[in-house]
Protein backbone atom coordinates (compact mmCIF):
# COMPACT_ATOMS: atom_id res chain seq x y z
CA UNK A 1 0.00 0.00 0.00
CA UNK A 2 2.79 2.58 -1.26
CA UNK A 3 1.19 5.95 -0.88
CA UNK A 4 3.30 6.86 -4.16
CA UNK A 5 0.80 4.45 -6.08
CA UNK A 6 -2.01 6.04 -5.87
CA UNK A 7 -2.66 10.31 -6.26
CA UNK A 8 -5.44 12.35 -5.34
CA UNK A 9 -8.06 12.69 -7.54
CA UNK A 10 -9.73 15.30 -8.97
CA UNK A 11 -12.43 14.21 -10.33
CA UNK A 12 -14.34 13.50 -7.49
CA UNK A 13 -17.61 15.10 -7.15
CA UNK A 14 -16.99 17.44 -4.14
CA UNK A 15 -13.51 18.06 -5.67
CA UNK A 16 -15.17 20.22 -8.45
CA UNK A 17 -16.34 23.12 -5.50
CA UNK A 18 -13.16 22.58 -4.25
CA UNK A 19 -11.07 23.85 -7.08
CA UNK A 20 -12.04 26.86 -7.54
CA UNK A 21 -10.32 27.12 -4.44
CA UNK A 22 -6.85 26.70 -6.08
CA UNK A 23 -3.99 29.25 -5.94
CA UNK A 24 -5.49 30.60 -9.18
CA UNK A 25 -8.95 31.51 -8.59
CA UNK A 26 -9.15 31.62 -4.56
CA UNK A 27 -7.54 35.41 -4.83
CA UNK A 28 -7.74 36.66 -8.09
CA UNK A 29 -5.68 39.85 -9.25
CA UNK A 30 -8.62 41.98 -9.52
CA UNK A 31 -9.57 41.00 -5.96
CA UNK A 32 -5.94 42.52 -5.12
CA UNK A 33 -5.32 45.31 -6.95
CA UNK A 34 -9.28 46.46 -6.47
CA UNK A 35 -8.76 48.69 -3.35
CA UNK A 36 -7.67 51.80 -5.71
CA UNK A 37 -8.55 54.29 -2.33
CA UNK A 38 -5.02 53.84 -1.37
CA UNK A 39 -5.66 52.17 1.63
CA UNK A 40 -2.94 49.85 2.91
CA UNK A 41 -2.89 46.25 0.80
CA UNK A 42 -4.71 43.06 2.67
CA UNK A 43 -3.06 39.33 3.23
CA UNK A 44 -4.80 38.63 0.21
CA UNK A 45 -1.87 39.33 -1.84
CA UNK A 46 -0.28 36.67 0.16
CA UNK A 47 -2.11 34.10 -0.39
CA UNK A 48 -2.46 34.46 -3.99
CA UNK A 49 0.46 32.96 -5.36
CA UNK A 50 -0.02 30.02 -2.63
CA UNK A 51 -0.24 26.39 -4.66
CA UNK A 52 -2.82 23.94 -3.05
CA UNK A 53 -0.61 22.35 -0.60
CA UNK A 54 0.11 25.52 0.69
CA UNK A 55 -3.40 26.54 1.05
CA UNK A 56 -3.99 23.22 3.08
CA UNK A 57 -0.98 23.84 5.36
CA UNK A 58 -2.71 27.46 6.08
CA UNK A 59 -6.05 25.91 6.43
CA UNK A 60 -4.95 23.21 9.34
CA UNK A 61 -2.90 25.96 10.91
CA UNK A 62 -6.13 27.94 11.08
CA UNK A 63 -8.42 25.37 12.46
CA UNK A 64 -5.95 23.89 15.01
CA UNK A 65 -5.07 27.09 16.35
CA UNK A 66 -8.83 26.90 17.58
CA UNK A 67 -7.97 23.79 20.26
CA UNK A 68 -8.03 26.01 23.22
CA UNK A 69 -10.21 23.34 25.06
CA UNK A 70 -10.46 19.64 25.66
CA UNK A 71 -13.97 19.83 24.62
CA UNK A 72 -13.31 21.62 21.30
CA UNK A 73 -14.31 19.25 19.15
CA UNK A 74 -17.42 18.22 20.99
CA UNK A 75 -18.62 21.86 19.92
CA UNK A 76 -18.17 21.45 16.36
CA UNK A 77 -20.90 20.24 13.75
CA UNK A 78 -18.38 17.19 12.54
CA UNK A 79 -18.82 15.86 16.48
CA UNK A 80 -22.68 15.68 16.37
CA UNK A 81 -22.79 14.90 12.57
CA UNK A 82 -19.86 11.53 13.15
CA UNK A 83 -21.99 10.52 16.33
CA UNK A 84 -25.21 10.47 14.18
CA UNK A 85 -23.67 8.79 11.05
CA UNK A 86 -22.69 6.28 13.53
CA UNK A 87 -26.44 5.37 15.20
CA UNK A 88 -27.76 5.54 11.75
CA UNK A 89 -25.34 2.66 10.56
CA UNK A 90 -26.27 0.76 13.76
CA UNK A 91 -29.53 1.13 12.69
CA UNK A 92 -29.02 -0.09 9.11
CA UNK A 93 -27.45 -3.04 10.78
CA UNK A 94 -30.55 -3.48 13.11
CA UNK A 95 -32.88 -3.93 10.05
CA UNK A 96 -30.61 -6.09 8.01
CA UNK A 97 -30.68 -8.72 11.14
CA UNK A 98 -34.28 -8.17 11.55
CA UNK A 99 -34.49 -8.70 8.01
CA UNK A 100 -32.27 -11.89 8.23
CA UNK A 101 -34.77 -12.87 10.74
CA UNK A 102 -38.10 -12.64 9.09
CA UNK A 103 -36.33 -14.96 6.50
CA UNK A 104 -35.05 -17.95 8.27
CA UNK A 105 -38.49 -17.48 9.69
CA UNK A 106 -40.13 -18.20 6.64
CA UNK A 107 -37.39 -20.89 5.72
CA UNK A 108 -35.54 -18.69 3.52
CA UNK A 109 -31.59 -18.45 4.54
CA UNK A 110 -29.37 -17.71 1.67
CA UNK A 111 -26.90 -15.21 3.13
CA UNK A 112 -24.44 -15.29 -0.18
CA UNK A 113 -27.52 -14.66 -2.79
CA UNK A 114 -29.10 -11.87 -0.45
CA UNK A 115 -25.78 -10.58 -0.05
CA UNK A 116 -25.65 -10.36 -4.46
CA UNK A 117 -28.70 -8.23 -4.71
CA UNK A 118 -26.65 -5.80 -2.18
CA UNK A 119 -23.22 -5.25 -4.41
CA UNK A 120 -25.41 -5.26 -7.64
CA UNK A 121 -27.21 -2.62 -6.22
CA UNK A 122 -24.42 -0.40 -4.82
CA UNK A 123 -22.83 -0.77 -8.19
CA UNK A 124 -25.73 -0.26 -10.04
CA UNK A 125 -26.41 3.13 -8.10
CA UNK A 126 -22.39 4.10 -8.30
CA UNK A 127 -20.84 2.95 -11.20
CA UNK A 128 -22.67 5.72 -13.56
CA UNK A 129 -21.92 8.63 -11.27
CA UNK A 130 -18.51 7.66 -11.72
CA UNK A 131 -18.43 7.28 -15.33
CA UNK A 132 -20.38 11.06 -15.37
CA UNK A 133 -17.77 12.59 -12.79
CA UNK A 134 -14.82 10.71 -14.57
CA UNK A 135 -16.17 11.94 -18.56
CA UNK A 136 -17.16 8.34 -19.99
CA UNK A 137 -15.97 4.62 -19.24
CA UNK A 138 -12.72 5.12 -21.34
CA UNK A 139 -11.32 7.92 -18.95
CA UNK A 140 -12.80 6.47 -15.87
CA UNK A 141 -10.86 3.14 -16.28
CA UNK A 142 -7.34 5.05 -17.77
CA UNK A 143 -7.20 6.25 -13.93
CA UNK A 144 -8.48 3.33 -11.94
CA UNK A 145 -7.20 0.34 -13.78
CA UNK A 146 -3.87 0.38 -11.86
CA UNK A 147 -5.73 0.26 -8.51
CA UNK A 148 -8.31 -2.54 -9.58
CA UNK A 149 -5.98 -5.27 -7.79
CA UNK A 150 -6.59 -3.55 -4.56
CA UNK A 151 -10.28 -2.98 -4.96
CA UNK A 152 -10.49 -6.80 -5.77
CA UNK A 153 -8.48 -7.26 -2.28
CA UNK A 154 -11.25 -5.05 -0.72
CA UNK A 155 -14.17 -6.53 -1.89
CA UNK A 156 -13.09 -9.94 -0.86
CA UNK A 157 -12.56 -8.97 2.72
CA UNK A 158 -15.81 -7.36 2.71
CA UNK A 159 -17.33 -10.72 1.26
CA UNK A 160 -15.45 -13.15 2.93
CA UNK A 161 -16.11 -11.20 6.37
CA UNK A 162 -20.14 -11.43 6.27
CA UNK A 163 -20.04 -14.88 5.16
CA UNK A 164 -17.77 -16.21 7.96
CA UNK A 165 -19.63 -13.66 10.35
CA UNK A 166 -23.06 -15.40 9.04
CA UNK A 167 -21.65 -18.79 9.22
CA UNK A 168 -20.40 -18.14 12.72
CA UNK A 169 -24.03 -17.78 14.10
CA UNK A 170 -25.33 -21.20 12.76
CA UNK A 171 -22.58 -22.98 14.26
CA UNK A 172 -21.85 -21.26 18.05
CA UNK A 173 -24.48 -19.53 20.43
CA UNK A 174 -25.27 -15.44 20.00
CA UNK A 175 -22.85 -14.24 23.28
CA UNK A 176 -19.87 -16.55 21.64
CA UNK A 177 -20.14 -14.95 18.41
CA UNK A 178 -21.37 -11.24 19.71
CA UNK A 179 -18.02 -11.76 22.09
CA UNK A 180 -15.79 -12.58 19.06
CA UNK A 181 -17.02 -9.23 17.20
CA UNK A 182 -14.55 -7.58 19.95
CA UNK A 183 -11.51 -9.19 17.93
CA UNK A 184 -12.68 -6.98 15.20
CA UNK A 185 -11.96 -3.39 17.09
CA UNK A 186 -8.56 -5.18 18.44
CA UNK A 187 -7.63 -5.65 14.79
CA UNK A 188 -8.40 -2.26 13.97
CA UNK A 189 -6.62 -0.65 16.55
CA UNK A 190 -3.76 -3.24 15.84
CA UNK A 191 -3.45 -2.73 12.07
CA UNK A 192 -3.64 1.13 12.50
CA UNK A 193 -1.26 1.88 14.79
CA UNK A 194 1.68 -0.53 12.62
CA UNK A 195 0.83 0.14 8.96
CA UNK A 196 -1.09 3.61 9.23
CA UNK A 197 1.07 4.95 11.74
CA UNK A 198 -2.04 5.98 13.90
CA UNK A 199 -1.64 7.28 17.10
CA UNK A 200 -4.20 6.63 19.78
CA UNK A 201 -4.54 9.05 22.73
CA UNK A 202 -5.36 7.84 26.51
CA UNK A 203 -9.03 9.60 25.83
CA UNK A 204 -9.52 7.64 22.39
CA UNK A 205 -8.33 4.31 23.56
CA UNK A 206 -10.25 4.81 27.32
CA UNK A 207 -13.01 5.62 25.22
CA UNK A 208 -12.76 2.34 23.20
CA UNK A 209 -12.46 0.22 26.58
CA UNK A 210 -15.72 2.01 27.77
CA UNK A 211 -17.30 1.22 24.69
CA UNK A 212 -16.15 -2.49 24.95
CA UNK A 213 -17.34 -2.15 28.62
CA UNK A 214 -20.95 -0.82 27.88
CA UNK A 215 -20.83 -3.96 25.82
CA UNK A 216 -19.99 -6.45 28.18
CA UNK A 217 -22.69 -5.31 29.93
CA UNK A 218 -25.01 -5.89 27.19
CA UNK A 219 -23.70 -9.72 27.15
CA UNK A 220 -23.72 -10.43 30.57
CA UNK A 221 -27.42 -9.09 30.34
CA UNK A 222 -28.16 -11.96 27.94
CA UNK A 223 -26.55 -14.24 30.12
CA UNK A 224 -28.49 -13.66 33.08
CA UNK A 225 -31.82 -13.44 30.89
CA UNK A 226 -30.56 -17.11 28.95
CA UNK A 227 -31.07 -15.08 25.57
CA UNK A 228 -27.80 -16.09 24.64
CA UNK A 229 -28.72 -18.70 22.38
CA UNK A 230 -27.56 -22.06 24.02
CA UNK A 231 -25.09 -24.38 23.69
CA UNK A 232 -24.55 -24.07 19.92
CA UNK A 233 -24.38 -26.72 17.07
CA UNK A 234 -20.50 -27.01 17.13
CA UNK A 235 -19.18 -23.90 19.35
CA UNK A 236 -15.70 -24.26 18.35
CA UNK A 237 -16.33 -24.72 14.68
CA UNK A 238 -18.54 -21.45 15.08
CA UNK A 239 -16.41 -19.72 17.18
CA UNK A 240 -13.40 -20.23 14.99
CA UNK A 241 -15.48 -19.17 11.76
CA UNK A 242 -16.48 -16.15 13.60
CA UNK A 243 -12.41 -15.39 14.71
CA UNK A 244 -12.04 -15.08 11.27
CA UNK A 245 -14.69 -13.04 10.28
CA UNK A 246 -14.01 -10.49 12.70
CA UNK A 247 -10.38 -10.30 11.50
CA UNK A 248 -11.77 -9.95 7.97
CA UNK A 249 -14.03 -7.15 8.90
CA UNK A 250 -11.37 -5.12 11.06
CA UNK A 251 -8.87 -5.30 7.48
CA UNK A 252 -11.71 -4.72 5.41
CA UNK A 253 -12.56 -1.55 7.64
CA UNK A 254 -8.80 -0.59 7.92
CA UNK A 255 -8.63 -0.71 4.09
CA UNK A 256 -11.43 0.92 3.00
CA UNK A 257 -10.60 3.92 5.82
CA UNK A 258 -6.99 3.66 3.72
CA UNK A 259 -8.81 3.96 0.66
CA UNK A 260 -11.41 6.74 0.98
CA UNK A 261 -8.97 9.16 2.45
CA UNK A 262 -7.09 8.41 -0.81
CA UNK A 263 -9.65 8.36 -3.62
CA UNK A 264 -13.56 9.46 -4.54
CA UNK A 265 -16.12 7.67 -2.83
CA UNK A 266 -17.71 6.73 -5.84
CA UNK A 267 -14.87 4.88 -7.51
CA UNK A 268 -14.43 2.94 -4.43
CA UNK A 269 -18.27 1.79 -3.77
CA UNK A 270 -18.46 1.17 -7.46
CA UNK A 271 -15.67 -1.25 -7.56
CA UNK A 272 -16.34 -3.05 -4.16
CA UNK A 273 -20.14 -3.65 -5.89
CA UNK A 274 -18.49 -5.14 -9.01
CA UNK A 275 -16.13 -6.95 -7.36
CA UNK A 276 -18.47 -8.05 -4.92
CA UNK A 277 -20.97 -9.63 -7.05
CA UNK A 278 -18.58 -11.45 -9.11
CA UNK A 279 -16.81 -13.17 -5.99
CA UNK A 280 -20.78 -13.62 -4.39
CA UNK A 281 -21.73 -14.83 -7.08
CA UNK A 282 -18.94 -17.45 -7.57
CA UNK A 283 -19.89 -18.19 -3.98
CA UNK A 284 -23.27 -18.65 -3.87
CA UNK A 285 -23.16 -20.81 -6.92
CA UNK A 286 -20.67 -23.12 -4.64
CA UNK A 287 -22.52 -23.49 -1.71
CA UNK A 288 -26.07 -21.78 -1.83
CA UNK A 289 -27.62 -23.76 -4.35
CA UNK A 290 -29.21 -25.99 -2.47
CA UNK A 291 -30.07 -23.73 0.01
CA UNK A 292 -31.56 -21.67 -2.66
CA UNK A 293 -33.50 -24.76 -3.83
CA UNK A 294 -34.86 -25.47 -0.37
CA UNK A 295 -36.01 -21.71 0.38
CA UNK A 296 -39.46 -20.16 0.24
CA UNK A 297 -39.83 -17.89 -2.33
CA UNK A 298 -43.03 -15.65 -1.67
CA UNK A 299 -44.18 -12.06 -2.01
CA UNK A 300 -42.98 -11.51 1.73
CA UNK A 301 -40.01 -13.16 1.58
CA UNK A 302 -39.33 -10.64 -1.93
CA UNK A 303 -40.27 -8.08 0.52
CA UNK A 304 -37.64 -8.41 3.26
CA UNK A 305 -35.31 -8.93 0.53
CA UNK A 306 -35.79 -5.31 -0.74
CA UNK A 307 -35.74 -4.25 2.51
CA UNK A 308 -32.34 -5.97 3.61
CA UNK A 309 -31.06 -4.46 0.03
CA UNK A 310 -31.60 -1.07 0.36
CA UNK A 311 -31.12 -1.10 4.62
CA UNK A 312 -27.55 -2.15 3.18
CA UNK A 313 -27.01 0.56 0.79
CA UNK A 314 -27.41 3.45 3.00
CA UNK A 315 -24.96 1.77 5.16
CA UNK A 316 -22.36 1.34 2.50
CA UNK A 317 -22.92 4.74 1.20
CA UNK A 318 -22.75 6.25 4.50
CA UNK A 319 -19.71 3.74 5.84
CA UNK A 320 -16.90 6.28 3.82
CA UNK A 321 -18.17 9.19 5.50
CA UNK A 322 -17.58 8.26 8.88
CA UNK A 323 -14.44 6.36 8.06
CA UNK A 324 -12.75 9.88 6.77
CA UNK A 325 -14.56 11.94 9.30
CA UNK A 326 -14.06 10.08 12.19
CA UNK A 327 -11.82 6.28 11.85
CA UNK A 328 -11.92 2.54 11.51
CA UNK A 329 -11.80 1.98 15.08
CA UNK A 330 -14.73 4.63 16.11
CA UNK A 331 -16.66 3.11 13.13
CA UNK A 332 -16.30 -0.01 14.82
CA UNK A 333 -17.59 0.95 18.19
CA UNK A 334 -20.32 2.95 17.12
CA UNK A 335 -21.66 -0.32 15.55
CA UNK A 336 -21.58 -2.01 19.23
CA UNK A 337 -25.23 0.04 19.78
CA UNK A 338 -26.77 -1.82 16.93
CA UNK A 339 -26.98 -4.58 19.61
CA UNK A 340 -29.03 -2.24 21.57
CA UNK A 341 -31.38 -0.76 18.86
CA UNK A 342 -31.93 -4.68 17.90
CA UNK A 343 -33.13 -5.20 21.43
CA UNK A 344 -35.71 -2.29 21.08
CA UNK A 345 -36.77 -4.24 17.78
CA UNK A 346 -37.05 -7.31 19.89
CA UNK A 347 -39.28 -6.13 22.32
CA UNK A 348 -41.39 -4.29 19.93
CA UNK A 349 -41.61 -6.93 16.92
CA UNK A 350 -40.53 -10.72 18.64
CA UNK A 351 -41.92 -9.93 21.93
CA UNK A 352 -38.69 -10.25 24.05
CA UNK A 353 -38.49 -8.75 27.45
CA UNK A 354 -35.48 -6.01 28.23
CA UNK A 355 -33.45 -6.43 30.65
CA UNK A 356 -32.70 -3.51 33.28
CA UNK A 357 -28.67 -3.49 31.93
CA UNK A 358 -29.66 -2.86 28.51
CA UNK A 359 -29.66 0.59 29.34
CA UNK A 360 -27.26 1.16 31.04
CA UNK A 361 -25.11 -0.65 28.56
CA UNK A 362 -26.21 1.50 25.90
CA UNK A 363 -25.84 4.84 28.07
CA UNK A 364 -21.95 3.26 28.53
CA UNK A 365 -21.22 3.10 24.33
CA UNK A 366 -22.75 6.36 23.75
CA UNK A 367 -20.13 7.73 26.60
CA UNK A 368 -17.55 5.89 25.58
CA UNK A 369 -17.85 7.65 21.89
CA UNK A 370 -18.35 10.96 23.43
CA UNK A 371 -14.95 10.83 25.52
CA UNK A 372 -13.07 8.80 22.44
CA UNK A 373 -13.33 12.65 21.12
CA UNK A 374 -11.94 14.39 23.96
CA UNK A 375 -8.82 16.05 23.97
CA UNK A 376 -8.54 16.26 20.06
CA UNK A 377 -8.02 19.32 17.78
CA UNK A 378 -11.24 20.60 16.00
CA UNK A 379 -10.48 18.50 12.65
CA UNK A 380 -10.90 14.89 15.33
CA UNK A 381 -9.85 11.83 13.16
CA UNK A 382 -10.48 13.17 10.00
CA UNK A 383 -6.32 14.44 9.45
CA UNK A 384 -4.94 11.07 8.71
CA UNK A 385 -1.58 10.38 9.20
CA UNK A 386 -0.50 8.67 6.41
CA UNK A 387 -1.38 11.18 4.39
CA UNK A 388 1.68 14.02 5.07
CA UNK A 389 1.02 16.78 7.51
CA UNK A 390 -0.41 19.33 4.55
CA UNK A 391 -2.83 15.72 3.41
CA UNK A 392 -0.84 16.37 0.20
CA UNK A 393 -1.98 12.23 -0.62
CA UNK A 394 -5.26 12.99 0.22
CA UNK A 395 -8.79 13.54 -1.62
CA UNK A 396 -10.17 16.76 -1.06
CA UNK A 397 -13.46 15.14 -0.31
CA UNK A 398 -16.37 15.68 1.76
CA UNK A 399 -15.32 15.21 5.46
CA UNK A 400 -12.02 14.63 4.92
CA UNK A 401 -9.26 17.36 6.89
CA UNK A 402 -8.21 18.75 3.24
CA UNK A 403 -11.29 19.85 1.94
CA UNK A 404 -12.37 21.40 5.53
CA UNK A 405 -8.27 23.16 5.26
CA UNK A 406 -9.26 24.53 2.17
CA UNK A 407 -12.34 25.97 2.98
CA UNK A 408 -10.69 27.61 5.97
CA UNK A 409 -8.07 29.02 4.06
CA UNK A 410 -10.92 30.71 1.71
CA UNK A 411 -12.88 32.19 4.38
CA UNK A 412 -9.58 33.33 6.14
CA UNK A 413 -8.85 35.30 2.52
CA UNK A 414 -12.45 36.41 2.27
CA UNK A 415 -12.55 37.32 5.82
CA UNK A 416 -9.05 39.35 5.38
CA UNK A 417 -10.26 41.02 2.09
CA UNK A 418 -13.62 42.11 3.72
CA UNK A 419 -10.97 43.66 6.41
CA UNK A 420 -8.75 45.35 4.17
CA UNK A 421 -11.71 46.80 2.31
CA UNK A 422 -12.65 48.51 5.71
CA UNK A 423 -9.46 49.74 6.43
Amino acid sequence: MANNTITPSSSEPEMTQVKSYGATTLVTAEQTTSNTSGAAPNNNAVLTGLDEPDLVALGIQKLEAQNVHWYSYLLTVDFWLVILIGQILSLCITATNTFSSFLSELGTSIPAIQTIFVYALIFLVYFPIALYKTGGPRKFFEQTWRNSWKYLILSFLDVEGNYFTVLAYRYTNLLSAQLLNFWSIVCVVIISFALLKVRYKWFQIGGILICCGGMGILLASDHITGSNGGPGVNMLKGDLFGLLGATLYGISNVYEEWFVSKRPVYEVISFLGFFGVIINGVQAAIFDRQAATDATWNGPVAGYLVGYTFAMLIFYSLAPLILRMGSAAFFDISLLTANFWGVIVGVKVFKYVIHFMYPIAFVCIILGLVVYFLAGSVLGDSKKPWLGADQSEGVAGVGTAKLKALNAARQKALADGEAGARV
